[in-house]
C-alpha cells in the first residue's frame, strides 16, 4: 500500500534517487518531512496499539519495525528491530488487529505469519498461491486471514478526478464526532494527499451514529493468539467527554514556507488541515448511504494560515459549460469549409454576426446575423466572394461591419459587411493589402489601436498594416520556419510569435525589426498558438512535446530564454490546442478543431500555476469555437464566458456558469470590472507615432442587484432528519409509497378548484332559445 495513517502520522512512498523511500507527515503539522526509513518500501503498516509504531517490508527481503517520532524532529536512522524471512522479495506486511507483535508478511506467493519477539522463524507459512500475491486481510477478531492474488478480477471505485497511488483510511479515533464524521480516507496522487470526509447532516456529538469502537490496547501476545487465544480488543466510547485528557503540544513556530523533501524527492503537498478546523471542499462523490461528503464548516485562523501556505485554490473548479436553448441555434449549415489550415480558427465572430468560410469555388465566406437565429433557408445564401481560397480571417473588434480575410495569394481583402447583414452577393473589398510574396498564415488586429493589422506568411515575415492608408508600415524579421500563431500583448506594446524552428519571439515592433527575446519553444512540430496571461507578464504556449503529447507551457514575459517555468500534459491528439484567456478570471479556456472535449484551466502567477477546472464536452466533434465580449454573458446566471460552436450543420452557443447559491446577488468576487474591447484607445498612426493607450473599464452590475459583498449575512436554517433516515436501507414497498407521494404532490391537489370555475357567467335572462 502506498500511504498508510495513524491517528496521528501519515506515511506514504516516494521515490528519491531511483529509490523507495517513506515521507512522514503529521496531522497536527501538515508540512513536508521526510525520512528514508528503507529502500525499496513495498508496503507498510501502522500498529494498532502504537501509533508511532511502523512496519516496512522491500525489496531487500526484510521486514523493519521503527519506532517513529514527530516528523519535525530527526527520524531514527536505525530500524528497531529487523526481520528477515528469506523468502525472496516481500510484498506485504500487515499488524494483528487483536495482537500485539504479530505480523502477517507476504512474500511474492505466500503468506507468513511472524511473531516480531521471535526473530528466527516464522510462525507458520501459509499455502502457497499460484500466481504473485496481491493483498491481505485480517478478520476483525483475528481469527482468519484473508488473501488474495492476481488471478482474481478486482474492482475499484474512483474517488476523485485525479489518478490515485493509493487509498488510507483513518483510525476512527481520529474523526471529529463532533461535526459528525463517520468516516475519513487520504487519497495519495501524483502531487499530494487529499482527505476524503463523509459526515452525516447533523451537530454535535450522536451516539447512534458512534457505537463503541476498539481500543488501542492489545488483547494479548502474539504467543497466547499462537497457543490458540481468541480474546477481543476492548472497546472504547467515541464521546468527547470520555475520551483521556492529552497534554497540549509546546508552541511551535511553523515553518514560512515550504520545505522539499530530503533528498531531492519529488515535491508533495498535502491538502490538510486538523480535524477542528476547516479544509478545502471534498472532491469526493456523495456516499450512496446518504452520508454527504465535505469538510468541516468556519475555518479557524490557523486553518486558513495552512491554507495560505498550501497555496491557492479556484472558486473555477466547478464551472458548467452547457449549450443554450435551441431557439438560439442558427441551424441547416450547408457546404462549410472543414479544410481550412492550421493556424486558422476556422471561423470567427462578433456581437452582432458570424463569418464561416465555404467549401465553394471562388473562396465564399457565409455572413449570418446572431439578431437571426432559426433554420437557413434551402435556397442559395447572399455570400463574400474572396475571389481565392480562405487562410484566415478576423472581424475588426472596434468595427462589428468590418471583416479582413487572408487568402491563399499572399493577398489580403478587408470587406465592409452592410448594416443588417448581407441582402446580396458582395465581390468588391473595401480595401486589398499587397506585401507578401508567399501564402499567409494567420492575421490579427491590434488589440488597442483602429484600422491596424498584423500578418504572418510563408515567407517567414511579420508585417504589419495600417487599414486606414492601406500601406505596410513595419515588417519584422527573425523566423526561420514556419510561424504557428502570433499574440499581442494586452497592453498592445508587444507582440509575441511561436515558430516551426522551435523558438518563442517577442517583438517591440515600433523599436526593432528583430526580436527583443528569444526562448526554446514546444519540441513538437504539429503546430503551436500563444496567449498572453496574468496581466500580460507570463506567456502560454500550448503545443506538443517530442512525443506528439499535447502541453501548456508558461514562459516568463521577461524571461523567455530561460525556457518555460511550468508546463502541463493535456493529452494526445493530432489537433492544436486553440487557447482563449479571459483576463477578469484568469481562465483560459482551450479545445482544437476536431475535438469533443473544451478543457478550461485556471491560471495563476505563481505555483502551481495551473488548475485544472471542469472540462465541458460537445456529443459531436466541433469545427470551431469562438468567444463573445464579457458584456454577453448573463451575470444572473453567473456566466463567465459565452461561446459560439461550430459543428456540421449548426451554429450553437455555450454558455460557462459557475454554480452558485445566491444567484439573486449579483457576484461582485466573479466579476470585476471589465475592459471595453470594443472601443479603440488610440489610432494606428498614434500608436505608430510612439503613443500608448489603454481601454476604460466599465462595471457589469445591473441596477438592480445587490453585491454579494454586501448581502445580509443569515444564520444557517438545516432540517436534521432521525439517522435511520440516514442509515437504514427501505423497502421496496417505501420507495413505491414515497414516489407515488412525489408524482400527486407534483400534479397537484386534486380537490383544487378548477381555473374555469372562477369564471363570472351569465344572468339566466341573458340566455336565449333557436
Amino acid at each position: 500500500n502506498h500511504i498508510r495513517a495513524s491517528a496521528k502520522l501519515v506515511a506514504f512512498n516516494t521515490e528519491q534517487a531511483g529509490k523507495t523511500a517513506v515521507t512522514l507527515m503529521s496531522f497536527l503539522f501538515p508540512m513536508r518531512f521526510s525520512s528514508s526509513l528503507s529502500d525499496l518500501v513495498t508496503d507498510m503498516d501502522f500498529s494498532p496499539f502504537d501509533e508511532c509504531l511502523l512496519a516496512t517490508c522491500s525489496g531487500d527481503e526484510t521486514v523493519k519495525l521503527w519506532r517513529l517520532c514527530d516528523p519535525e524532529l530527526q527520524q531514527p536512522s536505525a530500524p528497531e528491530l529487523t526481520l528477515r524471512p528469506g523468502q525472496g522479495r516481500l510484498e506485504l506486511v500487515l499488524f494483528h488487529p487483536t495482537s500485539s507483535g504479530l505480523l502477517a508478511v507476504g512474500n511474492t506467493k505466500s503468506p507468513l505469519i511472524w511473531d516480531t519477539s521471535r526473530q528466527d522463524t516464522p510462525l507458520a507459512v501459509l499455502e502457497q498461491h499460484g500466481d504473485q500475491l496481491q493483498s491481505m486481510c485480517w478478520k476483525q477478531d483475528g481469527s482468519l486471514l484473508a488473501s488474495s492474488c492476481k488471478v482474481m478480477t478486482t474492482l475499484s471505485h474512483c474517488l476523485t478526478d485525479t489518478a490515485t497511488r493509493g487509498v488510507a483510511m483513518v483510525p476512527k479515533v481520529a474523526l471529529d464526532v463532533m461535526s459528525c464524521e463517520v468516516m475519513r480516507v487520504l487519497q495519495l496522487t501524483d502531487s499530494c494527499i487529499v482527505p476524503i470526509s463523509y459526515q452525516v447532516p447533523r451537530k454535535e456529538f450522536h451516539e447512534d451514529l458512534y457505537p463503541d469502537t476498539v481500543g488501542t490496547t492489545p488483547a494479548m501476545s502474539a504467543e497466547e493468539w499462537w497457543k490458540g487465544g481468541n480474546k477481543q480488543v476492548e472497546k472504547v466510547s467515541l464521546h468527547p467527554d470520555k475520551q483521556p485528557k492529552q497534554k497540549a503540544p509546546p508552541a511551535k513556530q511553523m515553518p514560512a514556507k515550504k520545505e522539499l523533501a530530503s533528498g531531492g524527492s519529488k515535491e508533495v503537498e498535502m491538502l490538510y488541515t486538523p480535524s477542528s478546523s476547516s479544509a478545502v471542499p471534498s472532491r469526493s462523490p456523495s456516499s450512496t448511504s446518504g452520508l454527504s461528503s465535505g469538510f468541516l464548516p468556519s475555518p479557524s485562523q490557523s486553518a486558513k494560515a495552512i491554507q495560505s501556505m498550501m497555496g491557492p485554490t479556484s472558486k473555477f473548479r466547478h464551472i458548467q459549460g452547457a449549450v443554450m436553448h435551441r431557439d438560439t441555434h442558427i441551424t441547416n449549415l450547408r457546404g462549410l469549409n472543414l479544410t481550412t489550415p492550421g493556424e486558422c480558427d476556422g471561423f470567427c465572430v462578433n456581437r452582432q454576426r458570424v463569418a464561416v468560410p465555404l467549401a465553394i469555388s471562388g473562396g465564399q465566406i457565409g455572413i449570418f446575423e446572431r439578431s437571426q437565429p432559426g433554420r437557413l433557408p434551402e435556397t442559395a445564401l447572399s455570400t463574400i466572394q474572396n475571389s481565392v481560397n480562405v487562410v484566415d480571417l478576423s472581424w475588426d473588434p472596434f468595427d462589428t461591419h468590418r471583416l479582413a480575410v487572408a487568402g491563399d495569394d499572399a493577398k489580403i481583402r478587408v470587406w465592409q459587411v452592410p448594416e443588417g447583414g448581407l441582402k446580396e452577393t458582395l465581390t468588391e473589398p473595401e480595401v486589398i493589402l499587397q506585401g507578401h510574396t508567399e501564402k499567409i498564415y494567420s492575421i490579427k488586429f491590434h488589440p488597442l489601436a483602429s484600422g491596424l493589422l498584423v500578418s504572418s506568411s510563408y515567407d517567414l515575415t511579420v508585417r504589419l498594416w495600417n487599414l486606414e492608408s492601406g500601406e505596410q508600415v513595419k515588417l519584422l524579421t527573425g523566423h526561420q520556419d514556419q510561424v504557428f500563431g502570433m499574440a499581442w500583448s494586452p497592453d498592445g506594446k508587444l507582440l509575441a510569435t511561436v515558430c516551426k524552428d522551435g523558438k518563442v519571439r517577442i517583438y517591440d515592433p515600433r523599436k526593432s525589426t528583430a526580436p527583443v527575446q528569444e526562448g526554446p519553444g514546444p519540441e513538437g512540430q504539429r503546430g503551436a498558438r500563444a496567449v498572453w496571461v496574468c496581466e500580460g507578464k507570463y506567456l502560454l504556449v500550448s503545443g506538443f512535446d517530442s512525443r506528439s503529447e499535447r502541453v501548456l507551457y508558461l514562459y516568463s514575459a521577461d524571461s523567455l530564454s530561460s525556457g518555460a517555468i511550468a508546463s502541463t500534459s493535456i493529452d494526445i491528439s493530432p489537433s492544436t490546442l486553440i487557447p482563449f484567456y479571459d483576463p477578469d478570471t484568469s481562465v483560459v479556456i482551450l479545445t482544437a478543431k476536431g475535438d469533443t472535449r473544451v478543457h478550461i484551466y485556471e491560471m495563476f502567477p505563481q505555483d502551481p500555476y495551473f488548475i485544472e477546472c471542469s472540462s465541458f464536452n460537445s456529443p459531436e466533434p466541433h469545427k470551431g469555437l469562438a468567444f463573445l465580449p464579457k458584456t454577453e454573458c448573463n451575470v444572473r446566471d453567473v456566466e463567465i464566458a459565452v461561446g459560439l460552436l461550430l459543428t456540421k450543420t449548426t451554429i450553437e452557443p455555450v454558455a460557462f456558469r459557475v454554480p452558485r447559491v445566491k444567484k439573486e446577488f449579483f457576484q461582485d468576487d466573479v466579476y470585476t470590472d471589465t475592459a471595453v474591447c470594443w472601443e479603440p484607445a488610440l489610432t494606428a498612426s498614434a500608436w505608430l507615432s510612439g503613443s500608448n493607450g489603454q481601454h476604460k473599464k466599465i462595471s457589469l452590475k445591473p441596477k438592480d442587484m445587490t453585491p454579494v459583498s454586501e448581502a445580509p449575512k443569515e444564520a444557517p436554517v438545516r432540517k436534521y432528519l432521525p439517522s435511520s433516515v440516514y442509515l437504514e436501507e427501505k423497502t421496496d414497498e417505501q420507495k413505491k409509497e414515497e414516489l407515488l407521494s412525489a408524482m400527486v404532490a407534483k400534479l397537484g391537489n386534486m380537490d383544487d378548484p378548477l381555473p374555469q370555475e372562477s369564471f363570472e357567467g351569465v344572468d339566466e335572462d341573458e340566455w336565449v332559445s333557436e
